[in-house]
């Protein structure tokens, strides 16, 4: 199983996908489709946004994998325009990452 994890991830999402075995890259921000096709967002089962203001790259990551499962793992708000595209949305402060990965990776196992 392969992620991308976007954005600085102060609450730890990519060390607890990578404990289940999950390949991670990582994309800092700001997010641009160039720097998503190079991770490899195209092979990903999994997109974890944990910078909310580098929403559209939610967007930019189902337009190259529409297939892909986007998470908006942090705390705020994205902005409305590409709420819709987000398929899971976890305030961390309500979920830990560890719970939260183990859930990614069973329901995509």
């Amino acid at each position: 199983m392969k992620a991308i994890v976007a954005g600085a991830d102060a609450e730890g999402i990519s060390e607890e996908l990578e404990a289940l075995g999950v390949t991670v890259e990582r994309v800092d921000s700001p997010v641009f489709a160039d720097a998503l096709e190079d991770a490899g967002v195209a092979d990903a089962e999994l997109f974890v946004l944990t910078d909310l203001a580098e929403g559209i790259s939610i967007t930019l990551a189902k337009e190259i994998n529409p297939d892909v499962r986007a998470v908006r793992f942090g705390s705020g708000e994205l902005p409305e325009s590409v709420a819709g595209t987000v398929d899971l949305v976890v305030d961390p402060s309500l979920l830990g990452p560890e719970a939260v990965a183990e859930e990614l990776v069973d329901e995509l196992a």
